[in-house]
Formats: C-alpha cells, structure tokens, sequence
C-alpha cells in the first residue's frame, strides 16, 4: 500500500514544493549548538538538517545508531559540525552522560528539540495492552522529562545562562483521538509540562514551547497511522485504510495532510531570536484543525 496512494487531489491548498530544494538563505543559528533527540527519525532528521542549514552546530541523540543521519547532514552542509550519540531517554544516567558530553564538545548548549517519542498501539481502551501504555508514557514523557531536566540545568549553569527548547507535543494532546489513550495522554502530559517548565526555568531566561504536528505524511508516520486506526475496528473510522485516509483529511480545513518541512518551520521559529517574547505557548500544525 503506497503512501501516494493516499494523497487528497482537488482540495482546497497545495503543499509546499520540495523541502530539499528550499534554502534557508539566513543565519540565524551561526555558531550556536543544539540537541535533537529522536535525531534519526523524521521530525529529527528535518530539523537537524535545517539547523545546520542556517549556521547550528547539531548534536543527534537516538536510540538507534544515528550515524546514517549524521552523514546526511554533513553531506548537504559541508563543514558543518554534527556529533551522533546512542542515547535511551528513558534511562536518565544515560542522558545526563549525553548531554555532559556535547557540553564538553561545543562548550554549551543554546537550543534543545526534544522530539524523541513512540506512538504506541492503536487500540480501543478496554483492549489497550498494558505493557504498551507503560512503554508510550516511560518514552514520551519520562524520557522526554529527563532530557528537559539535564538540559536546562546545562543551560542555567552556563554562562551566560540560558537558552530555548521546542518539545513536540501532538493535537493528540487537544483532540482526545480514538483508539490512541497511551499516545494522546502522554502527548497532553508533554503540553502540560511544557507549560510549567517555562514558568520554572523563565528565570534563567530559558524559554520552553511546543508544536502539536496532526495529520503528516507522505511516509511512515501517515501510513501506519491509516493502516493501524482501520485495524482498530472502531466505530471512529472505516476498515479501509483508503476511506480512513479520506476521513481524516476530510477533517481538515486544508483538506490536505501537513509537510515534515511545515512541522519544523514552526519548530526552528520558536527556537530562535524571531520568538524571542514566547514562551510557554503550543503551536498546533494541524491544517485549520481545532
């Protein structure tokens, strides 16, 4: 089952020409540093890969080996500096080392995208496997607590002090989705925690936000995301993975699903000097979804 074969035509927009022929002309990131936890992955990779377009020096954590990432990067800017480090954000020992060790190489820490997650089954709640609900909540927000807390204490220590940090929540958090009671309750614990972070950390002039990506595709996260919510067999969505496709664009006002390169415009904004007065906010790419 391709993934194109899931793209709406006719709708009401078009999605953005090819992130890789875009340029970032600008920037805005020179000489800063920033780690990007679920480095290897798609939302990770992308904002690497746009960091260090604009002038970041990246550091890539991932459970896996992220050195294929690693080279890609390097590859579409020559010279810049990437490190990739082996990381499992669920075990917090593992994450101070991490983190001690890009302190150590780039000599502070100016930004964090903490994307790490797993999107767990997608069953209804009386069925929902109680292991998997253990695994999504250890991940999604134990993990990403450990790599909010070593981070920001890097940053309050360093001089001059402070820094921005983007977590991805999900419209998971906002819309309650069907089927996804691991998922969307550790996604609405991320936006939750974010917002409390940046209130404990605004002293250190450390700002924290969020996105809350919805429907994003071509790829895996769409296909599997179709697929599974058709296997569910809920009353939410038809059991064929073709109509569920239209279904859940047919929930969008753009009637299209959004870009990888659109989730991570909003992220690389927040990041910088540009959202300087925000913190403590959650920008929902979602389409006109609400």
């Amino acid at each position: 089952m391709g993934d194109r074969e899931y793209i709406i035509t006719g709708g009401y927009c078009h999605p953005p020409s090819d992130p890789a022929s875009s340029t970032h002309a600008r920037s805005r990131f020179k000489g800063k540093s920033i780690i990007v936890t679920g480095g290897a992955g798609n939302f990770g990779k992308a904002c690497a890969l746009r960091m260090a377009s604009e002038g970041a020096k990246v550091a890539l954590f991932d459970l896996v080996d992220p050195s294929k990432a690693k080279e890609e990067i390097q590859a579409s800017n020559p010279g810049c500096t990437v490190l990739g480090v082996q990381c499992d954000v669920t075990k917090n020992d593992e994450v101070e080392r991490a983190v001690a060790s890009v302190k150590e190489a780039f000599g502070r820490v100016d930004y964090l995208f903490n994307n790490a997650g797993y999107q767990g089954a997608f069953r209804p709640l009386p069925d929902y496997p109680p292991d998997d609900f253990r695994r999504v909540l250890d991940i999604n927000v134990s993990g990403v607590f450990h790599v909010l807390r070593a981070v920001s204490n890097v940053m309050k220590s360093q001089e001059p002090q402070g820094g921005s940090i983007v977590q991805t929540a999900s419209m998971a958090a906002h819309s309650g989705p069907p089927n996804m009671v691991a998922y969307g309750s550790s996604k609405a614990a991320v936006h939750h925690m974010t917002r409390i972070a940046a209130k404990d950390l605004a002293p250190h002039d450390i700002r924290v936000n969020s996105v809350s990506p919805a429907f994003t595709g071509p790829g895996f996260m769409w296909t599997r995301q179709v697929e599974l919510q058709a296997e569910a067999g809920s009353i939410h969505y038809d059991k064929d993975p073709k109509v569920v496709a239209q279904q859940m664009i047919g929930s969008t006002p753009l009637r299209r699903y959004g870009s990888v390169d659109e989730v991570i415009g909003p992220v690389t904004f927040l990041l910088s000097d540009d959202a300087s007065y925000l913190t403590g906010i959650d920008i929902q790419v979602t389409g006109g979804m609400n």
